[in-house]
């Protein structure tokens, strides 16, 4: 399977990527893949164990005459993001990934592509495996669980890593280098509320909101892209007008995946209904309009349907929680008054279910600083609690706070000019990299992140360019060699 890739440039870097498209590895799931690594390390004659949690670390002794050299933790994290588009029949947890190239990129058939993180750990392998390499003490640090609750980095063993130096691969820009992060939380929201038969009167239409980009809920969250459970709710609160009851809501699949889609289903007065649907037509061109070129792909259709034994919400039920539902924070909230161009605090509504008068909100909370996380989770809690809801902030986890003084990035600043014939841009990320949680464990660590230029991380629409990766594990190399010459 996806034999194409042992013909790409860098050979070793893609061998092992192909290795890990053929390795089933979604959050949870990556046992299956670390006994695989485990494997291959036992061939190459290389120490591993790990920790509590499972974390995965392989060490290489240093090139003779380097072992003077800092120790250089070389990080990543195996699993990946699942997500498939509508109607594409694909099981995460036992297929392969398909790729393929088009115009210089690499795609996947109809899912993620996994080049996050994929690629950083092919590139970490490729360096543990390269006979030709000059280096100093190497661990390769392979974290579990990133994508969904960052529990491996959480959960990392202390007192346990030796280096000094760490270099995570999980950066999606060419020619960039990372010295910052956001923190973030998970706000998990669950109801029980109340239900009633249908009415006599009453008839059913069933909506869909699809078409929609998606991304990555903290690179992309300032993009003009849409958020489907955001704009289906707008949609239903403007049919509250036609007392309109929520029977059903199912948006999104992952906290940090902005939502593609979302389908819902409401109870109405059937002499309401034609009014309804007309209002549904008219609202469809209003958020196209709204979106622009942005997500011009977004498609809103509604339709009379034959439910039997539906149970809506009481209209009480359903006018609280939509509007509360609406009220809600999403989007970007605050951009950085001391880093230009970077978000500072948003949220994504990630995940929305309600069945059966169950409710249920996942939404991930992200920013700068600590604070702003914790009082935009709060503000969660304020709202949602004045339904009687259960609000829980979990799965929280610390930003990394930028230090432009760093020895590390001098460094790497200095050979990147070297060989690109450009300093990086340094940059500050809104998104989750386990540098924050990392350091908080380990304060004494020199950190960086860099990485290939990959898009639409998150989504179907995942892509690498083949160009950068060579290009990144260029400056891998040199990077290396030059810590290792440097003692």
């Amino acid at each position: 399977m996806n034999a194409h890739l042992e013909a790409l440039a860098p050979r070793l870097v893609w061998q092992h990527f192909r290795t890990l498209c053929n390795t089933p590895r979604p959050s949870g799931h990556e046992a299956a893949l670390v006994a695989t690594l485990e494997a291959w390390a036992d061939s190459q004659g290389l120490s591993h164990d790990r920790d509590d949690f499972g974390n995965l670390r392989i060490r290489k002794p240093a090139t003779p005459g380097c072992e003077s050299a800092p120790g250089i933790v070389l990080q990543g994290h195996l699993d990946m993001v699942a997500q498939a588009n509508a109607g594409h029949d694909h099981d995460f947890t036992s297929d392969p990934i398909q790729t393929y190239e088009k115009e210089g990129w690499l795609f996947a058939d109809g899912t993620t592509l996994g080049a996050d993180n994929g690629l950083g750990v092919a590139a970490i392998l490729a360096v543990l495996e390269d006979p030709e390499l000059t280096h100093g003490p190497l661990e390769a640090l392979f974290t579990l669980e990133e994508e969904t609750s960052m529990g491996g980095a959480l959960n990392l063993a202390e007192n346990w890593l030796e280096g000094s130096l760490l270099l995570n691969l999980d950066s999606e820009d060419r020619g960039q280098v990372y010295i910052g992060c956001a923190g973030g939380a998970d706000v998990v929201v669950n109801a029980q509320l109340p239900i009633t038969a249908m009415q006599d009167n009453e008839q059913v239409i069933s909506l869909a909101l699809t078409g929609l980009k998606g991304g990555h809920s903290g690179m992309d969250i300032d993009k003009p892209l849409g958020n489907a459970n955001r704009l289906l709710v707008r949609v239903l609160w403007a049919l509250e007008a036609f007392d309109a009851r929520l029977i059903s809501y199912h948006g999104g699949t992952l906290r940090n995946a902005i939502p593609r889609e979302a389908f819902a289903q409401i109870a109405l007065p059937a002499d309401e209904v034609d009014a309804a649907l007309a209002m549904v037509e008219t609202l469809a061109h209003t958020l196209k309009a709204e979106l622009g070129s942005g997500d011009s792909n977004m498609v809103l259709k509604a339709e009379r349907v034959e439910l039997v034994d539906a149970e809506p919400l009481t209209r009480d039920g359903s006018a609280m929680l939509l509007a509360a539902l609406h009220a809600a924070p999403c989007g970007v909230e605050r951009m950085s008054a001391d880093v230009p161009g970077v978000v500072e605090t948003s949220n994504n509504l990630g995940v929305l279910n309600v069945e059966s008068g169950r409710f249920h909100l996942c939404a991930l909370v992200r920013s700068l600083h600590d604070s702003a996380t914790d009082a935009m989770a709060g503000r969660f809690q304020a709202l949602f609690g004045l339904m009687g809801a259960r609000v829980k902030v979990e799965n929280g986890y610390p930003g990394w706070v930028p230090n432009p003084q760093s020895p590390l990035l001098a460094t790497f600043n200095a050979r990147h000019a070297a060989l690109m014939g450009r300093e990086p841009e340094v940059k500050v990320i809104h998104a989750g990299l386990e540098c924050g949680i990392l350091g908080s464990k380990y304060p004494h660590l020199d950190m960086i992140s860099f990485g290939p230029l990959i898009r639409g991380a998150h989504s179907p629409d995942e892509r690498v360019e083949i160009e950068s990766v060579a290009e990144f594990w260029e400056m891998l190399r040199d990077f290396i060699e030059t810590l290792a010459n440097s003692r």
